[in-house]
């Protein structure tokens, strides 16, 4: 039974939705998608207004996706807050909140069927460190667009290697769907919104400022090239207790590959670290300029 709340109607089957996505096409509506896997914050409800500016009618998707946590990772203790995600949503006036259980999404279980292949960048960066991550990334976003048939979908820009990967999925499956992405929502004091920030007490809290430290410091040292902008980057984690620097990199937005000395223009810089036992990732653009 789906139900309404408000004006904003959760779904929890397939086939609900897309009864209730088809009446509104039939109305002539545009559709966007926002997928989630829940414990919403600001940056969450950044791309759904987004969304909202964008099309018709606003489907947001709460799926905790078994298949992108790997052996050892958070899956149990991902934040699950489905009434509270629920109120918020509604509030903006999405029209669909879509919960499926994994038995809906995955009837054969979580570890059988077909899966998307993230191919060789899926294996770079957050994927070397968390195999098969965008394996079962790209496969629960290419069902949500297989059961939603979106004309736009909203990711954020904080997992840029989720939004380049998505983004060439769609290109190379000729999936008719835009990719949006939108920009990093912060803490004033810098610290990119994540579900998983809920997890650091207030030390924690305080080092894991180092990620946007290190990316501010790659962005002043960037006209001096790319050798200076990643050593200042790298730098900047310094011997800071409790924080455990995974990767940082310079890549080439355009191929997401590292980035050479030889390096001029717009380069994009990726990091992930561990601060106590969570992981927390960031990323920011820069103008790589002649080294001096």
């Amino acid at each position: 039974m789906t139900e309404v709340t408000a004006g904003t109607r959760t779904v929890p089957t397939i086939a609900e939705l897309r009864r209730l996505l088809a009446e509104r096409r039939a109305d002539g509506a545009s559709v966007a998608l926002v997928p989630t896997m829940g414990a919403l914050h600001a940056g969450h409800l950044a791309l759904v207004r987004r969304a909202r500016e964008l099309t018709d009618v606003v489907v947001v998707s709460i799926f905790v996706n078994p298949r992108q946590f790997g052996p050892g990772e958070d899956l149990d203790r991902y934040p699950r807050s489905l009434e509270s995600d629920v109120a918020a949503l509604t509030e903006l006036g999405v029209d669909f909140v879509f919960a499926p259980d994994v038995d809906e999404m995955y009837p054969r279980g979580a570890a059988d069927g077909t899966t998307v292949n993230a191919g060789p960048i899926g294996d770079r960066y957050e994927g070397a460190s968390r195999p098969g991550h965008f394996n079962g990334m790209l496969t629960v976003v290419a069902k949500l667009f297989g059961i939603a048939q979106p004309d736009v979908a909203v990711f954020g820009q904080k997992d840029a290697q989720q939004v380049f990967l998505v983004t060439r999925m769609v290109v190379d499956l000729d999936v008719p769907v835009e990719i949006v992405a939108v920009p990093t929502v912060r803490e004033p004091d810098g610290l990119a919104l994540s579900s998983r920030n809920r997890f650091l007490d207030d030390a924690q809290r305080a080092a894991a400022l180092t990620l946007a430290e290190s990316l501010r410091a790659a962005d002043a040292a960037a006209a001096q090239g790319a050798g200076e902008l990643l050593a200042e980057g790298v730098a900047a984690f310094g011997d800071h207790d409790g924080v455990s620097l995974d990767y940082f990199v310079v890549v080439d937005p355009d191929t997401l590959l590292p980035i050479g000395d030889d390096f001029r223009g717009r380069a994009l810089v990726l990091v992930a670290a561990v601060v106590g036992t969570t992981r927390l990732i960031d990323n920011t653009f820069v103008d790589v300029g002649p080294a001096l």
